[in-house]
């Protein structure tokens, strides 16, 4: 029986890869097939899950102010503590969150073509373990065909967020086609007010060729090097405030070339951070990924020395934080 359709999809990887087989063919095999492996996994792992992210998760409310009406009297759930000398009842002080707590805004995920918020169930659980208590996840439509589109719907949604949560601004975490929709939104539209930081995984910053086949889809042309879409991002962006972190995978077979998921871009303020060992759909999944992008949402803001000091001639990168990561 053929198989030959299985690696069909890794074929592009294989040959960019080609140059250095002769030098380390045991360790790159070694290490593509275990990428290979992981990757079908998680394919397996995330069809069970898909269905339980195709609706809309519920959205949290804005907490009632506290009651007005009648305290409990002396003796129940009043302390020395809530009456005064004169013996009038004081309101008990308002618990607060912990400063660090409250001065970090929302966390909102944001999933790749085809996909749904299931796949950002172990990655949400991360962020919540780690003290990021407002974390949500959107989905948009899979019939979503245009770009610019979806960029404004995804505003339209953190206006909304930002609103509910009494938070000026909010942090991305956009996986493949995520990241380009939250990119726009943030570059093109205004939405640098709104996005403080933007953290991409496997997205096709400069387009990528990847299944010339799948070009009868508008959203799929909108991703290919060149595209009016992929022009426009590249295009001057003075004064941008969102800073842009960006995971990249050397074994990622949907991104040709590979280092179309580097964002590079002379007004931007980026980090882009290459992870060896994973492949595409582990990006949002895999443990050491999550922790890369919670010390990316936990830096702190670049100082315009730093800034002025970088010799980057590509414009004013992230120097805090690693620039690679290696999954054994």
């Amino acid at each position: 029986m053929k198989v030959s359709w299985a690696v069909q999809p890794f074929r592009p990887l294989c040959q960019r890869l080609a140059p250095v087989l002769p030098v380390r063919t045991a360790g790159l095999s070694v290490g593509l097939l275990k990428a290979t492996a992981l990757e079908i996994a998680i394919l397996a792992g995330h069809v069970l899950l898909y269905p339980s992210g195709i609706i809309q998760e519920r959205r949290g409310v804005r907490t009632p102010p506290p009651s007005s009406g009648p305290r409990p009297p002396i003796g129940e759930d009043i302390t020395a503590e809530d009456i005064t000398a004169d013996g009038t009842e004081v309101a008990p002080p308002t618990p607060r969150l912990p400063t660090q707590a409250k001065n970090r805004p929302p966390v909102v995920l944001l999933h790749g073509f085809i996909d749904n918020r299931s796949v950002f169930v172990l990655l949400r659980r991360s962020l919540a373990q780690h003290g990021r208590q407002q974390v949500e996840s959107l989905n948009y439509s899979p019939l979503t065909c245009d770009i610019p589109a979806a960029a404004e719907l995804l505003g339209r949604h953190l206006e909304e967020i930002c609103e509910r949560t009494g938070q000026e601004q909010v942090d991305i975490v956009g996986h493949s086609l995520g990241g380009l929709i939250a990119r726009y939104y943030a570059q093109c539209l205004g939405g640098d007010r709104r996005v403080r930081m933007l953290v991409t995984l496997g997205t096709p910053h400069a387009g990528t060729r990847v299944a010339p086949l799948a070009n009868a889809h508008p959203i799929v042309r909108q991703m290919r090097p060149g595209s009016p879409v992929i022009e426009e991002l590249a295009r001057p962006a003075p004064g941008c405030r969102t800073r842009f972190v960006s995971f990249w995978s050397d074994l990622d077979p949907l991104m040709i070339p590979l280092e179309t998921a580097r964002l590079d871009h002379p007004d931007l303020r980026t980090r882009n951070v290459r992870v060896s060992g994973i492949g595409h759909l582990a990006l949002p999944v895999h443990p050491a990924v999550a922790t890369g992008i919670r010390q990316a949402l936990d830096s702190t803001h670049i100082s315009a020395q730093s800034e002025a000091e970088t010799d980057n001639p590509t414009g004013p990168t992230d120097p805090t934080g690693p620039s690679g990561l290696t999954v054994a």
